[in-house]
């Protein structure tokens, strides 16, 4: 993986929409570990409902993360469909263990409110580039393939 400052580079350069907004967040709140950057964040805002993101090939490999049941015990999480991973993510670990805790993605608009743990799965569109092609069409995408 490319350095902080390659891939924050390259964000901003593939963010074209004018509500997208690339953020040096964890450089300036010195924090490595997203369970940290969580905590930090909800120390920081306290009135804030924080809803974490994130694509179903982490949810397959996110046991492997530093404290991964804290990052699920301290905010709602949104999984969104990813091609390939999408079964592997769904029979993994942290899925297994917070199954009765998922809520359907029709509630996913209340996830916010949600105490933690929640979480849901988004069935979204899913499109086969990876990061890595992207960045190598210069931000040209496809458009993506239903979700079947």
């Amino acid at each position: 993986m490319a350095n902080f400052e390659k891939r924050r580079a390259e964000a901003v350069r593939l963010a074209r929409h004018p509500r997208i907004r690339v953020l040096d967040l964890e450089a300036r709140l010195g924090t490595r570990y997203t369970a940290d950057t969580i905590a930090t964040l909800q120390h920081l805002f306290p009135r804030t409902r924080f809803v974490w993101l994130m694509g179903a090939d982490n949810l397959a490999q996110i046991r492997d993360w530093d404290r991964w049941t804290e990052i699920f015990d301290r905010v709602p999480i949104a999984v969104l469909a990813r091609p390939t991973y999408c079964l592997k993510g769904l029979a993994g670990l942290a899925a297994r263990r917070y199954a009765r805790r998922r809520v359907a993605p029709e509630a996913a608009r209340r996830l916010a409110e949600s105490a933690p743990p929640a979480w849901v799965f988004l069935p979204i569109r899913l499109d086969a580039s990876s990061a890595t092609q992207i960045r190598s069409q210069g931000g040209q995408r496809h458009p993506p393939r239903e979700h079947r």
